[in-house]
């Protein structure tokens, strides 16, 4: 088991730089960097935050897509001594000015095609000192030129006095009040996250990882995390958008690893009869549940692919995973603690549960957040002192799970996924994994609303695959068939889609009635 890593983030950078300076460490539609080329592109970039002012600790804001230069930009940020904030593209001004505000950013580098979404939130964030922009005709001219200011710079900044304490990464999530609220990571934490994952996935220098998941969220920045650590090579896709050209890479780029979430996997799934997907080795899922109806359709798909069922949160990165061996004998469970940490479920009482009983999930490691930006309050309720050492802080998930003889634990619920109906408490995961095993269902989303006789009734929402024909009727005959009576949606609404965050959770709060 790795032990507690004393690493800095950006050690990564510097040792593949060195030691595979010449092969590709990222691949995009039209830009190919090497190792080497990344470590140049990154010191470049930190000589100019230098040049620019940046003093140790301070926050960069990266408000960026998917590319090498945002690569570039998070390396280049911490190698200059700063923690980089990232912010998904498709935050609007009002979040982005918040995010700003909150951090304290001095620094803000913009897409060109977002370049007036973040004049406007500039307009209204005082702290930030200097913006940059990527190429574009639509860049205000306030703002400096990304490629420019990175090719006048001397690859030679000032060497930082960053300890493995310090704060490398503010990563915003969404907050119980609705304002999103900023999870420290330390570069220690980062760093040993990164080796804990590469150990059990069995991932090597020989693996390209291709990667539709925005760097903005720890699921998606952690592909490039371990790509540079292990010196491997990222097949960076931008988004989801265009699902066959993503696939079309991911055949003629001989991708080994795909790491996706449950609607991608669904789309995937979802399209017309494909060929197999042979050179995957490795497939994860992390961020929600995957519904076991779909293992057998992606073991047609990546008939050579390992699938790792795993659960984390942004406080932590990744808690526990299920080792690939066991998915047939477990099919829905989430297995036990990523290596070097330790993962238990305890009752109310603080005591760990009997297999079978249902509590809330706990985590200790090296791995966990500093705390909450600006929120120690909010800290307190998440990091909590541990049963066996008052002194030792660990951390509450606030979510349900079981675990079973073996030690092996199960996702029951979020917080708000338990719903108390006619006096039971019912898991909408597992009323929605029975939905799943419904020939003809493609997605299924299940709420409680209000209802004056059961306190909460069952709403069921389902997107079916293109083709099928399903009444509600069957539906609910279908889930008496798999279910208890309690846990049997009352009715089912038939959408086309269902919302999802940015992350592609589906978003079940947009679900609720009024």
């Amino acid at each position: 088991m790795p032990s507690a890593s004393q690493r800095l983030v950006h050690d990564s950078v510097f040792d593949a730089g060195s030691a595979s300076a010449g092969k590709d460490a990222i691949v995009v539609e039209y830009t190919t960097r090497t190792h080497g080329q990344l470590l140049d592109d990154s010191l470049r970039f930190a000589r100019a935050l230098q040049d620019a002012g940046l003093e140790q600790g301070e926050r960069v804001a990266l408000y960026l897509d998917n590319t090498a230069q945002c690569a570039a930009a998070i390396f280049g940020t911490l190698i200059a001594g700063g923690a980089f904030t990232f912010v998904n593209p498709q935050t609007k001004a009002e979040k982005l000015s918040y995010i700003l505000n909150n951090s304290e950013a001095k620094f803000l580098v913009a897409e060109a095609h977002s370049a007036g979404v973040a004049a406007r939130a500039v307009a209204e964030a005082a702290s930030v000192r200097h913006v940059y922009a990527t190429a574009g005709s639509a860049v205000p001219p306030e703002f400096s030129d990304l490629g420019e200011t990175m090719r006048a710079s001397a690859p030679e900044p000032k060497t930082a006095s960053t300890t493995p304490e310090d704060l490398a990464a503010l990563v915003y999530t969404s907050g119980t009040t609705g304002e999103p609220k900023g999870v420290m990571h330390s570069h220690g934490a980062l760093a040993f996250s990164v080796d804990s994952i590469a150990q059990y996935l069995r991932l090597g220098a020989d693996d390209r990882i291709l990667n539709v998941l925005p760097m903005a969220f720890t699921y998606g920045l952690s592909q490039l995390l371990l790509t540079v650590r292990l010196g491997a090579t990222l097949l960076l896709e931008r988004s989801f958008a265009f699902p066959a050209k993503t696939l079309s890479r991911m055949r003629n780029q001989d991708a080994t690893v795909f790491p996706a979430v449950p609607t991608v996997y669904a789309t995937i799934l979802g399209l017309a009869k494909q060929q197999p997907f042979p050179s995957v080795r490795c497939l994860t899922n992390a961020a929600a549940g995957l519904p076991p109806a779909m293992h057998g359709g992606l073991r047609e798909l990546f008939p050579n692919a390992a699938l790792f069922r795993m659960y984390g949160q942004t406080e932590c990165v990744r808690v526990c995973y299920l080792e690939p061996e066991l998915i047939d004998e477990k099919p829905t469970s989430v297995g036990r603690a990523i290596p070097g940490t330790e993962a238990f479920v305890l009752n109310e009482d603080g005591e760990r549960v009997q297999p079978g009983d249902v509590g809330v999930l706990h985590v200790r490691g090296p791995h966990l957040m500093s705390g909450y930006w600006r929120a120690p309050d909010l800290t307190a309720e998440k990091l909590v002192p541990s049963p066996d050492d008052p002194h030792e802080r660990i951390l509450s998930t606030q979510d349900h799970f079981t675990v079973d003889e073996d030690g092996d634990l199960y996702f029951v619920g979020r917080s708000d996924d338990i719903i108390k109906t006619r006096g039971e408490k019912v898991s909408s995961v597992e009323v929605e994994n029975a939905l799943h095993t419904v020939p003809g269902i493609k997605q299924a989303a299940v709420i409680g609303v209000p209802d004056d006789l059961l306190g909460h009734a069952l709403r069921a929402y389902v997107v079916l695959q293109e083709g099928a024909a399903l009444s509600e009727r069957e539906i609910i005959k279908s889930c008496h068939s798999r279910l208890e009576n309690f846990m049997v949606p009352r009715e089912v609404m038939f959408v086309s889609e269902l919302p999802q965050t940015d992350s592609g959770k589906v978003r079940k709060k947009s679900l609720l009635p009024g």
